[in-house]
């Protein structure tokens, strides 16, 4: 299988990735391996604290935290000052979200692949304050109906566009960049969710002209967990729009009834950091901008088709993925099986993957007809022994609990 990297490369990444020598990990869409490096720096920051005092040891390694707003715009194709850091991508997005004046009436509109709790927060704000929320349709062959949109965008003039760039439940990535063109021509806030893609896809704002974007860092960038930012465009930040609920650090508290809230995303944030956890994210984009994002994504896209040719190959299993352009989340499903069985018998082989339900992507599952599905996610530090023998594997839990499987001659090689 042809590559962007060498073996000796993939075997220094492999190297440099502990996790790889105990486990075949191909769920990097819900949490991936860390390189050395961000163990490293997190590791090093909890030693620190531990010597000098938290407090202390923020102040000490003031310039490296610094640095981190620089390495994130590098990432964006931004400024520094456009960089907000948070906890994960969930308060990355409700951030941006409180930020938005809703009234009585106003619209959100979204699409039918977003993403659960984007959607139960929309649900809410229909509770709290009588918004209204409006999905797009799907284009026949996946993803938004980029005419649809334009025309709802006019019909409605929506306060907010919601789009998820890959939802956590397909390999859909939605036209971005072209959604961007159009959102453009309206006045219209759009929040950008692109807690699967970073890491995985290079992302410009300048191409996606969005006026949020929310990230998670654990996923395919190889963060730890607890870790996110949000971008906040100049156009948002121009309107001095703010979170709901601010905090010290992103205002000033001039008179007894009266803040001034601070320039720049700080005002996004909060006063207290998990410093350690900050360096590792700043570690974790430096180790993806050195291993190079249009390398990486041209990898996990190798990745990616090569598991799903694989995988087609096996009878009854059912490929769930549709769009115009798919990515390094493959989800299936096996009529008759249970979804517990097999992620337990995969853990046991030291194969991790994760299950989607139906309450995940309720419109997506509903019409696909399914209740589940198995979602595996290879990154470029995998490699194609290991899509073989999760593959052979996932054969042989077929057979132990479901009808013994009989692959035909052209299809052996699936189980070798």
């Amino acid at each position: 299988m042809n590559t962007t990297f060498s073996d000796q490369e993939i075997k220094k990444l492999r190297d440099e990735t502990p996790g790889c020598a105990g486990v075949n990990h191909l769920n990097n869409a819900g949490a991936a391996l860390m390189p050395k490096p961000v163990i490293d720096a997190i590791q090093q920051h909890i030693e620190l604290e531990g010597r000098v005092g938290g407090y202390e040891a923020a102040d000490i390694k003031k310039e490296a935290i610094k640095e981190l707003y620089a390495v994130t715009a590098k990432m964006l194709n931004c400024q520094p000052h456009n960089i907000a850091y948070t906890a994960n991508a969930t308060d990355s997005y409700t951030r941006a979200l409180s930020a938005v004046p809703f009234g009585r009436g106003d619209i959100i509109l979204t699409t039918n692949d977003d993403f659960i709790s984007n959607q139960i927060q929309f649900l809410a704000l229909v509770k709290r304050f009588g918004v209204i929320i409006k999905h797009t349709k799907n284009a026949p062959g996946g993803g938004v109906d980029l005419l649809d949109l334009d025309a709802q965008l006019h019909q409605w003039k929506p306060k907010l566009l919601a789009v998820t760039h890959i939802p956590t439940n397909s390999g859909l990535v939605q036209p971005v960049e072209e959604i961007g063109k159009i959102v453009r021509k309206h006045d219209t806030i759009y929040l950008l969710d692109a807690c699967q893609s970073a890491g995985q896809i290079p992302l410009d704002v300048e191409k996606l002209n969005c006026d949020f974007l929310s990230v998670t860092c654990r996923k395919f960038l190889r963060g730890a967990r607890g870790t996110g930012f949000l971008y906040i465009s100049d156009k948002v930040l121009n309107k001095d729009l703010e979170p709901l609920f601010i905090d010290m650090r992103g205002a000033d508290w001039v008179a007894k009834d009266e803040y001034v809230s601070r320039n720049g995303a700080i005002r996004f944030e909060d006063w207290e950091f998990a410093y350690a956890l900050l360096l590792g994210t700043k570690a974790a984009i430096e180790y993806y901008l050195a291993v190079g994002p249009e390398r990486i994504w041209d990898r996990v896209q190798l990745l990616a088709n090569y598991s799903r040719k694989q995988l087609v190959k096996i009878p009854n299993l059912r490929l769930l993925d549709k769009g115009p352009q798919l990515c390094s989340l493959i989800t299936f499903t096996i009529p008759g099986l249970n979804a517990e069985q097999i992620k337990d018998e995969l853990f046991k082989r030291k194969i991790n993957a994760v299950i989607s339900y139906r309450n995940f992507a309720v419109i997506d599952f509903d019409e696909k007809g399914v209740e589940w599905a198995i979602r595996v996610s290879p990154h470029y530090y995998n490699l194609e022994t290991e899509i073989d023998l999760f593959v052979f594997e996932l054969i042989q839990i077929i057979r132990l609990y479901g009808s013994p499987i009989t692959i035909p001659a052209n299809r052996s090689s699936i189980a070798n």
